[in-house]
């Protein structure tokens, strides 16, 4: 709110999040776009639109429209690689001059996905191997191929590449205990 105070009368691309997320937010935007890899949910109240659609692919009819703000979080680090992260950014600075994307920081202590300490930092048949184990959150119980697909996914990045990815955006930090746990890009606009 403090970035974006006039958020009520906005309309918002929400790349890669969740309905739910702006149906228990303290403050709604005035029209939410949500685009997701995921179905969307069948019921969709008329302030927001949910489609599946690929965020470093965006069809026509979603890549040339514009919009008040774009907002993404905890997307890009799940997106795949630096080629498709380029082109998600890509995404997100052509639909709006405003946008607010945060991502996990990759030098955080603890891999927020699986809650292990330093898991980022270890190999990856050895995250595979610990997630596949490991009793919270995430992907317990799942088949060792499955798990492995989700820690291929998952590749938490820095500084250096959140500026490389959104020039000229404020690049905010998100403490907890004073040492950052997220990223966040912000613009404001022109």
């Amino acid at each position: 709110m403090e970035a974006f105070p006039e958020l009520d009368q906005m309309s918002v691309l929400d790349l890669g999040g969740s309905l739910s997320t702006w149906e228990h937010a303290p403050v709604r935007a005035k029209h939410v776009h949500v685009v997701n890899i995921s179905k969307p949910p069948a019921d969709v109240p008329d302030w927001a639109e949910v489609e599946r659609a690929d965020a470093c692919a965006l069809p026509p009819h979603i890549a040339g429209r514009r919009y008040d703000l774009v907002f993404s979080n905890s997307v890009i680090e799940h997106v795949g690689g630096h080629e498709r992260r380029v082109r998600f950014a890509e995404a997100v600075r052509s639909l709006s001059d405003r946008y607010w994307v945060q991502t996990p920081y990759r030098y955080f202590p603890i891999e927020p996905h699986w809650l292990i300490p330093g898991l980022q930092f270890l190999p990856i048949a050895l995250r595979a191997r610990i997630a596949h184990k490991w009793p919270l959150v995430y992907t317990p119980g799942r088949a060792k191929a499955a798990v492995l697909d989700t820690v291929m996914w998952t590749e938490l990045i820095d500084r250096t590449q959140m500026r490389h990815y959104f020039p000229g955006a404020e690049l905010r930090a998100e403490r907890v205990a004073g040492l950052t746990k997220s990223l966040i890009a912000v613009r404001r606009g022109l």
